[in-house]
């Protein structure tokens, strides 16, 4: 799943391509492209025709466009991307990719507005603003999703304090969007190296020193990401303009299964976690002693 470098990478260029544009028509060619707008693909298109895109929005992993209000009130074009999903910005005649699943036109004739998703998992919807935890206005599916890192209304403080109420393991609590925003299993496990702190610590056991450490590395590393147009394994990570991220290159742990630790030398260590994986190395990031 794309995480918040790879999310503001598309913010960035839907801001430099699709703002102050009038919307001429749009097309839903796939229904589970639009399945999570809640009165169909009939009304997706209706409120979205004849406005105007007014700015381009983050909280976390969570991109929205925001609409002219044009007397219908304030909405957002939410854009999930799910494990495929793409924002495309492509000139009218461009041949229409194979997975291609709601186009938006504009009256300017210029680039248009492509949702491509392989696998279908995400989706486009439009919804009104609401106020946010944490204060701010998003889109009201995510209004109980917390402020990232990169926000300059974030408090590290507040987050440690929340990550050091939650009754769970570090890393857990790091994934809940509800606590801190826009930090997934990839960077989650990149900052926790950073700071040496093993995923499984019990989060009542974390000092404050060690939840500011962490979510420290945990902004660090993401600002890195993001300068490298974010971490691609493949093809479907994509800017506005198709092209990957590369630092998959530069990161210490995940991924790097059985190969030596950067800073130690040490094999790092792959295990189950969520249906995902975790990596570790076993010396920087000694796993804590078992309860008795």
């Amino acid at each position: 799943m794309p995480e918040l470098p790879e999310v503001e990478v598309v913010r960035r260029g839907l801001a430099d391509h699709v703002l102050d544009r009038r919307i001429a028509r749009v097309e839903v060619l796939h229904p589970r492209a639009v399945r999570r707008h809640p009165t169909g693909a009939d009304d997706f298109t209706g409120r979205l025709t004849g406005r105007t895109l007014s700015a381009a929005a983050r909280r976390g992993k969570y991109l929205w466009l925001e609409l002219d209000t044009a007397g219908l009130g304030d909405d957002a074009l939410l854009a999930h991307l799910g494990m495929s999903g793409q924002m495309l910005v492509e000139p009218p005649d461009a041949p229409d990719e194979k997975h291609l699943r709601v186009r938006v036109r504009f009256d300017d004739d210029g680039p248009e507005l492509r949702f491509v998703d392989q696998r279908t998992f995400g989706g486009l919807s439009v919804h009104p603003l609401a106020a946010a935890a944490g204060g701010g206005l998003v889109p009201e599916p995510v209004a109980h999703i917390a402020r990232d890192p990169m926000d300059p209304a974030f408090s590290a403080d507040d987050a440690v304090a929340a990550l050091r109420r939650r009754r769970t393991e570090v890393k857990r609590a790091l994934l809940d969007q509800t606590v801190v925003s826009g930090i997934g299993n990839i960077y989650a496990d990149e900052a926790l190296w950073r700071a040496r702190l093993h995923g499984t610590r019990p989060t009542g056991k974390l000092t404050r020193a060690q939840g500011h450490a962490v979510l420290d590395a945990a902004t660090t590393v993401m600002h890195e990401a993001l300068a490298q147009g974010g971490t691609s394994f493949d093809a479907l990570y994509v800017n506005v303009n198709g092209a990957s991220g590369y630092f998959d290159r530069s990161l210490n742990v995940y991924g790097r299964a059985d190969r030596a630790c950067r800073r130690c030398g040490t094999p790092i260590r792959r295990d189950a976690f969520m249906n995902r994986s975790s990596f570790t190395c076993p010396r920087c990031q000694p796993a804590p002693r078992p309860r008795r």
